[in-house]
């Protein structure tokens, strides 16, 4: 790992521990050329996985921009970071877990679209009308309807308050 302060590849690990989600392992680091100490956060990586976009092109998945992807949509929204967390993990775990080194794009962006639907129906709608590439508001009404058709089958929607007074 490259020192952040000397940029020296010979740092030294003084401590290693799981996070409190147990997703990666903290390390404390100290560079013996400068004596700079710093932090970093590593991920077991379980395969290669290559993303096959539309056009053809391939790319290496990046988690990063995964995240950012799912950030964006949520931005401003009620939800707590370890949920986007738990909600990038497992996109990656089910990515990873496929058996497939090259995973479609559209492969990655439905799963998107089921976790954000599960987590925000704002963000859901958010992230369909560019992934889907909304041109129309018709584009907008028929997204809703789906939302609306799926909470009034209680897929999504919570129960009903009582009023037992």
């Amino acid at each position: 790992m490259r020192c952040p302060y000397c940029g020296s590849l010979d740092t030294q690990v003084k401590d290693s521990r799981p996070t409190d989600d147990h997703a990666s392992i903290r390390r404390r680091r100290v560079c013996p050329d400068c004596g700079g100490r710093f932090t970093t956060f590593e991920r077991v990586q379980l395969r290669e996985l290559v993303v096959v976009k539309r056009s053809g092109r391939r790319t290496a998945f990046d988690r990063d921009k995964l995240q950012t992807s799912i950030e964006v949509a949520l931005r401003k929204r009620p939800v707590a970071p370890e949920r986007i967390e738990r909600m990038v993990n497992g996109i990656v775990r089910q990515l990873e877990s496929s058996g497939e080194g090259e995973i479609p794009s559209s492969t990655v962006g439905e799963l998107v679209m089921e976790g954000l639907k599960s987590l925000d129906d704002v963000a859901y709608v958010r992230f369909a009308s560019v992934y889907r590439n909304f041109r129309e508001a018709r584009d907008f009404e028929e997204i809703l309807g789906q939302l609306s058709a799926d909470d009034e089958d209680g897929a999504s929607a919570p129960p009903p308050a009582r009023n037992d007074d």
